[in-house]
């Protein structure tokens, strides 16, 4: 009787082992909840008002990740970013080898490693007329800087969309950092 048993409980495991499939998913309890239905952007829906399955984010939401910046883009924005606008970071945040690389990645093509006007794109004579940090007509400081980078001044686009906000302040620093040195 025991070795019955014995061989009955093998033929259970055998059979269960031997019909366990591993490239087909086990069943789905609820497989609404795992794949969910792909609509198209713009159909037509019942869901909402309109009708139409695209709607658009609601009203004074901020996407994740993003702080919006206050000042407008115009010369009083410049000149009150510069007068009001100071870093967030303190001295154990500011990171100058992460803002020399982020730096030459972005500014120095145009700018210079050295922050002296002098980059590939100028030396080829591309661009004209990058001044140099240290020019004394140009009194920048870290919330001209910061503005510059945010909207982009003359014939200088906005790198907003290129770095965060903290990734920005780490260029401002180094930025900061090149004008003392090419002052000394």
């Amino acid at each position: 009787m025991k070795s019955l048993i014995k061989i009955v409980v093998i033929a259970v495991v055998l059979v269960t082992v031997s019909c366990k499939n591993d490239t087909a998913p086990n069943y789905q309890y609820m497989p609404n909840m795992y794949e969910s239905v792909g609509y198209e952007t713009y159909s037509e829906s019942s869901a909402f008002k309109n009708g139409v399955e695209a709607q658009l984010p609601a009203e004074g939401s901020v996407a994740r990740g993003y702080v919006p910046f206050d000042i407008e883009n115009s010369i009083e924005g410049y000149m009150l970013a510069k007068e009001t606008v100071k870093s967030p970071l303190d001295s154990l945040q500011v990171d100058l080898e992460r803002g020399k690389v982020l730096y030459d990645i972005y500014c120095g093509i145009c700018h210079g490693t050295k922050g002296d006007g002098q980059g590939n794109l100028v030396k080829r004579e591309k661009i004209l007329g990058i001044p140099s940090y240290d020019d004394a007509g140009r009194a920048i400081n870290e919330g001209s800087i910061y503005h510059t980078i945010y909207y982009g001044k003359n014939a200088m686009g906005s790198y907003a969309n290129q770095l965060n906000e903290e990734e920005r302040w780490q260029v401002v620093s180094y930025v900061l950092e090149l004008k003392a040195n090419l002052e000394k």
